[in-house]
């Protein structure tokens, strides 16, 4: 269930961020609202997924995700473009998240 709660967090947190970004400067209310309660909620599910997840690995999974998720979903929304170093970036980002992931201290004891 915690790492449920940590994938929530993280689509909210992407949700919110690419918001921020459709807000054009926090002057679109839609967006705004979607700001609000995307980060709100992240916060909300990250929260609870630390009662059970190390906070080193839960925020490593969360960041990397987030910024890999973020990245590539604005690239597809916003035609941001990734050139083959960002694409790097992000495969960097992954395996350093997974690497944690796989370290054997993912939760508490």
């Amino acid at each position: 269930m915690p790492w449920l709660l940590l994938a929530g967090a993280i689509l909210a947190e992407i949700t919110a961020t690419l918001s921020l970004r459709a807000s054009n400067g926090l002057s679109r209310l839609v967006p705004v609202v979607f700001v609000v309660l995307g980060y709100g909620i992240a916060f909300t599910l990250l929260a609870f997924a630390l009662k059970q997840i190390n906070v080193g690995i839960a925020y490593a999974i969360w960041s990397g995700v987030g910024t890999a998720g973020t990245a590539v979903v604005a690239s597809l929304l916003f035609n941001e473009k990734l050139n083959p170093m960002a694409i790097t970036g992000i495969c960097v980002v992954i395996a350093g998240v997974m690497i944690m992931g796989f370290s054997g201290s993912a939760t508490h004891s």
